[in-house]
């Protein structure tokens, strides 16, 4: 049997992040908004939507209608906001809200049905992590700090601090005790400037060296 060692094959070039947001060749945005540092991988669709500073998607994701905190960590094949149908019809096709690729008799397309799902908004917190091929249904809000497993299937809120996964998604367990989930809060890290980012980055490694180093500087600016 005869076997190939292939080193490289059509591998992409290395990503540099920068402030203004840095979009994969194929990707398709519309009526969208992003922080700086903020990156968007390959086949991925975003509509209607807002990104926070460092927040980044992998690709053949689909966002739709999404307020998208900071630091936001979205991996491969995750669909936000999927678009849904009115079942209370006696017809689902969207024959009858896309007429326009029906031909004329069907007229124009239903734009206040459209506006109506954009209304149906999803929110995501500061520095979530959602898992591969993740889904998350419209209105659904997601506290800082969540953790969705992959392949979740996201019906209902998930709190702050909190690692969910299954379908339908549950809370599994929290990642720290309420008074901790507080206190990070407080420090509100996702709003350093990126210079001060780079010089506190051993701080973000470990919690009780952040907290610890949060009170004394809180001490410092009381002149305690």
């Amino acid at each position: 049997m005869t076997s190939y060692h292939i080193a490289a094959h059509n591998l992409p070039e290395p990503v540099r992040l920068g402030e203004a947001p840095t979009l994969a060749r194929d990707a398709i945005v519309r009526d969208s908004r992003f922080g700086r540092w903020c990156e968007v991988g390959a086949s991925t669709r975003i509509e209607h939507s807002a990104f926070g500073d460092y927040s980044y998607v992998g690709h053949h994701a689909d966002i739709m209608a999404a307020d998208i905190g900071k630091f936001v960590n979205i991996a491969n094949l995750v669909r936000i906001n999927p678009g849904f149908h009115p079942v209370e019809r006696p017809c689902l096709h969207h024959i009858l809200y896309r007429g326009s690729m029906y031909g004329e008799g069907f007229g124009e397309d239903d734009a206040e049905l459209f506006h109506w799902r954009r209304l149906q908004r999803v929110s995501i917190g500061h520095d979530v992590w959602l898992g591969h091929g993740v889904v998350i249904m419209p209105g659904v809000k997601i506290g800082h700090g969540a953790v969705i497993g992959s392949g979740s299937i996201v019906t209902r809120d998930v709190p702050a601090w909190t690692i969910a996964a299954g379908n339908p998604c549950r809370p599994i367990r929290p990642r720290f005790t309420p008074a901790i989930g507080r206190a990070i809060e407080a420090v509100a890290w996702w709003d350093w400037s990126h210079e001060e980012l780079q010089a506190r980055q051993e701080e973000l490694k470990d919690v009780r060296k952040m907290l610890a180093a949060h009170e004394r500087r809180q001490a410092g600016a009381s002149g305690d």
